[in-house]
């Protein structure tokens, strides 16, 4: 009797999975692994005083806060930017929505140009908002966190957008028909099920802020202490052929993107279980 043989809908799995284990390595497991691969030529002692040192904390605050931030912003008006896409009709809504690619598009170097022209002292916002609020964006962590803003924002708009154009909205008209509000029914039926959308948008613009560097080397200013980002300090070390010490302050941001990415990853599998969704 001829053994039946089951196939997966793959063909050759076999093969193609030794091809992606191979092309994984090679693009993210040998460089991920040379990080710590030349810290581990540093001492305890040594690497202690590289990544703890004054100037290297002030530039971990500043890269994780403002990309916190950021993220944190982009997940609130990304939502609201998403649902008048899927929810209105406009004049111009092609444009925007094309818009929102343009991060996506746009060099890194020439949108942080853009935005340091705009936002100088004497350019066309920064003019208005320091001479009417006092305030100076441009070379200040205020500059930092817009860049941020800006780049992260199709990452939350693009992550939610399908998963709103898929909830029905005859749920919500059957919330209100049984007396909810139109808040109400926002958070007790719309948000449960965009809210693990969210938590990967979150997740991905945080993911791109804390490692951006082009568009926020223009803006920051670089001042010590002030609104010197993380990914600059790296930069310097590698300029002045201190591989280990360069590597010793990568693998710090690795391990604490790492950290943070899994406990949202974590936030957002329980959350679908809460709402019955499969994560």
């Amino acid at each position: 009797m001829n053994t039946l043989r089951q196939f997966s809908v793959l063909p050759g799995f076999g093969l193609s999975l030794g091809y992606t284990l191979v092309y994984l390595s090679l693009i993210v497991l040998v460089p991920i692994s040379a990080i710590f691969i030349f810290t581990s030529q540093l001492s305890l002692s040594e690497y202690w005083q590289i990544v703890t040192s004054p100037r290297v904390i002030a530039s971990y605050q500043l890269s994780f806060g403002t990309s916190f931030l950021a993220a944190a912003i982009n997940a609130v008006f990304g939502v609201l930017l998403a649902w008048c896409l899927v929810r209105y009709s406009f004049p111009g809504k092609r444009i925007v929505d094309a818009l929102i690619d343009l991060p996506f598009a746009l060099p890194t170097a020439v949108a942080g140009i853009a935005l340091t022209a705009l936002y100088a002292q004497n350019g066309w916002l920064g003019q208005i908002i320091e001479g009417y609020f006092g305030i100076k964006v441009a070379f200040t962590p205020i500059g930092i966190l817009i860049a941020l803003v800006f780049i992260g924002l199709p990452f939350v708009v693009r992550t939610v957008q399908p998963v709103l154009e898929e909830i029905d909205t005859e749920l919500e008209e059957a919330a209100s028909s049984l007396g909810a509000s139109r808040w109400q029914a926002c958070r007790y039926v719309v948000l449960p099920v965009l809210l693990p959308a969210i938590m990967t948008g979150f997740a991905l613009a945080f993911a791109r802020a804390v490692g951006e560097y082009g568009s926020v080397i223009f803006i920051a200013g670089n001042i010590p202490m002030v609104s010197e980002i993380t990914p600059l300090m790296i930069i310097s070390k590698l300029e002045q052929y201190d591989y280990t010490g360069a590597t010793a302050i990568a693998s710090v941001m690795l391990i604490v993107s790492f950290i943070l990415l899994l406990l949202i990853n974590l936030l957002q599998s329980w959350t679908a279980k809460q709402t019955g969704r499969n994560a």
